[in-house]
């Protein structure tokens, strides 16, 4: 990620201002094009991987192809080749890989508060296809408003790494070294920490929550009974506890601008009220003045009168 600052409130308007200047759409999706690199390596080392495990229960390059691009999640695409090997129903799939892949409701819950409320409902439906844990860190670390084409540019690059590597794993089998795969897979890692330093680095409760998480996953691969959850029913549940705590513990504006223009607002409506009372104060003190005056001049009329009479 780069300094550029994102925030883009606009639907029809292909640019926005923010602190950066204008950033178009199109710039956006090249960005997003950029950022998805690591992710696509990463993917095509773990895709590999299982486009072998398909390859070794029968499944042939268009097969393994389709399946990769519709589902895009490791966990949930080896949990169904095992079904498939073991002769289970579709049903039966289906429910596995709903379970095993639950945590990414949460994930597009959390993404559709990015979206500016005005986005036609189109690129939320697109939106739900592109949520992986990658895509979706990238995405949610985004400053401000999140500009779609940005997660459209990062899906077209990692969803290409994860289905070629996929084909590639059915068609060469294990061609390629153990090293190698494993070296491409280390992208992922570093990918997630340039996601998490700089916010930590701002932040120093971010950094903290980053730590508590860390150590909470580790608690839960560990303990004897924690580490029987899955993997995704531990990150729903982690997910849950920590940024609950966190919310109430540390809650933030949902949408900065607007609290700003209200902190505006409400400066403006004091400095009317207390204009308005030092105006009010004036008139009532030229009115006291007034009222002095003209009694001091009746006074000396009524004084003039007398003398007249005597």
């Amino acid at each position: 990620m780069d300094g550029d600052t994102v925030d883009n409130n606009t639907v029809d308007n292909k640019t926005r201002d923010n602190d950066t200047g204008k950033i178009s759409t199109g710039r956006w999706f090249l960005k997003g094009l950029r950022d998805g690199i690591p992710i696509c390596l990463g993917y095509f080392a773990v895709s590999f991987a299982l486009g072998i495990a398909a390859r070794k229960i029968g499944m042939n390059g268009q097969q393994s192809f389709w399946m990769s691009a519709g589902m895009v999640a490791s966990a949930g695409e080896f949990a169904a080749l095992t079904l498939l090997q073991s002769g289970a129903g579709v049903i039966e799939m289906i429910t596995t890989c709903i379970i095993v892949n639950l945590r990414y409701f949460l994930m597009s819950s959390a993404l559709t508060q990015k979206l500016d409320e005005k986005l036609p409902f189109r690129h939320r439906f697109f939106l739900a296809y592109c949520v992986t844990d990658e895509i979706f860190g990238l995405s949610s670390a985004v400053e401000g408003k999140l500009n779609p084409f940005y997660t459209y540019g990062i899906t077209i690059v990692s969803v290409f790494g994860w289905t070629t590597g996929t084909v590639l794993g059915v068609i060469v089998g294990n061609i390629l070294p153990a090293w190698a795969v494993n070296a491409l897979s280390v992208s992922l890692y570093g990918m997630f920490l340039a996601i998490i330093i700089p916010p930590a680095k701002k932040n120093r409760f971010i950094g903290v929550l980053v730590i508590i998480s860390m150590a909470a996953s580790g608690i839960f691969a560990a303990a004897p009974l924690l580490k029987e959850i899955s993997s995704g029913f531990r990150i729903i549940i982690l997910t849950l506890v920590i940024a609950g705590i966190a919310a109430f513990v540390h809650p933030v504006d949902d949408d900065p601008d607007e609290a700003a223009a209200e902190s505006v607002a409400e400066a403006e409506t004091e400095a009317e009220t207390e204009a308005e009372a030092e105006t009010e104060a004036v008139t009532a003190a030229e009115a006291e003045a007034a009222g002095k005056a003209e009694q001091r001049a009746d006074e000396r009329t009524e004084q003039a009168e007398r003398k007249r009479r005597a």
